[in-house]
């Protein structure tokens, strides 16, 4: 299958907005290289939508769509009757197709509540379901049902679907070829800057090795880009008042910018000198098994230090972390880092990140899952 010249639809929990992850960026991707993408937006709840209404409004970007639905029935019938949700949703995802007025090539979805079920999609449409967090719910396994392909970043979630018969490939992360810096920025000022991104409304961060790595280096900047408030954040869930993070954000060495969208991140990230990841793997979406931050920062070729990531840690020299699936030694291996920065971002190892992150752009990727596709369709 080429992608090129073809109308598809990605399925996602996480709205559109300012904010990018992993959906968000394939979206993009895939209009880049010439098709029309409609991002389909979780259910709406709010008044300002009668039921069943579809909303369809151009992005920022040439051939990229935001969907916006309102379900003609109460979503709760998911969970009480989910054979009554099955039927009733087949008749709203038609009313969506037909809001888009052309015929769809491809869904892909990246849904693990299964609300917008690929299943409820024309069986003549290629169908690709891609799990980037660890499915915690039986919806999360059937969501599978009916796909062509079905991938994931890490192999931990890809053995929880043994029970289809459906190809199962491991895809890494992509990554913006924004991100990808041929002539990484060197810091010239006497501050060092340490990078942190991604949605700190998330329920699974280390507050507590986060707070005692900061307060322990003083004399050192930390930059953090993106959610800090629940009203702006496309990304936010069930978010409840954190105090750790209000004590975190008013430290003297911390510094906000809050959320940008992906090109200004791009920009920024290159300006750090060192990078930061620190998620607690027991409350963790992936159980610390992959983020799309990763590549990110290795896209400016600057060094990580991270708690423990099973993806990387058959891959010495791209991420510094703990053998220890906890972050006890966290701190200790951050001040190791820092104390010996110069040589962890010698040229050698800077251009070492930088290849291995451009192997991975999204649009890479897309060709990767062409070529499954087109295998899928010839067996």
């Amino acid at each position: 299958m080429e992608f090129s010249g073809k109308t598809i639809i990605i399925l996602s929990q996480q709205d559109w907005g300012k904010m990018f992850i992993s959906k968000h960026h394939y979206a993009l991707a895939l209009s880049r290289m010439g098709n029309d993408v409609y991002y389909i937006n979780g259910p709406n709840r709010t008044e300002e939508y009668k039921s069943g209404e579809v909303r369809i409004a151009e992005t920022n970007f040439p051939n990229l769509y935001s969907v916006t639905h309102k379900l003609y029935y109460p979503l709760i019938i998911k969970h009480k009757a989910e054979w009554l949700h099955k039927m009733l949703l087949k008749k709203h995802i038609s009313n969506i197709l037909n809001a888009i007025g052309k015929k769809v090539d491809l869904v892909w979805s990246f849904d693990i509540s299964n609300t917008m079920a690929l299943s409820a999609f024309p069986e003549d449409t290629l169908k690709i379901y891609m799990p980037v967090d660890n499915p915690t719910t039986k919806s999360g396994i059937k969501a599978a049902d009916t796909a062509d392909l079905i991938l994931s970043v890490t192999n931990e979630i890809l053995e929880q679907y043994s029970q289809y018969n459906t190809k199962r490939v491991f895809l890494n992360h992509g990554v913006l070829s924004d991100f990808i810096s041929d002539d990484s920025v060197i810091n010239e000022s006497h501050n060092i800057k340490v990078g942190l991104s991604g949605n700190f409304l998330r329920k699974d961060i280390d507050w507590h090795t986060l707070t005692d790595i900061i307060t322990s280096h003083k004399d050192i900047e930390f930059n953090f880009w993106g959610a800090i408030d629940a009203r702006n954040a496309n990304l936010a869930d069930d978010f409840k008042p954190n105090p750790a993070i209000e004590k975190v954000m008013a430290m003297d060495n911390v510094v906000i910018h809050g959320a940008v969208d992906p090109f200004t991140l791009a920009h920024e990230l290159k300006k750090m000198d060192m990078f930061l990841i620190c998620y607690d793997i027991n409350k963790d979406h992936s159980k610390g098994t992959n983020y799309h931050k990763v590549l990110e920062y290795l896209a400016t070729g600057k060094v990580v230090v991270s708690n423990n990531i099973t993806t990387y840690s058959e891959l010495p020299g791209l991420v510094e972390m703990p053998v220890e699936r906890n972050n006890t030694k966290l701190p200790e291996l951050f001040s190791k880092v820092l104390s010996q920065l110069q040589a962890y971002n010698s040229n050698e190892k800077r251009e070492y990140r930088i290849a291995y992150a451009r192997s991975h752009t999204y649009q890479s990727n897309i060709n990767k899952v062409a070529q499954l596709l087109t295998s899928a369709q010839a067996s």
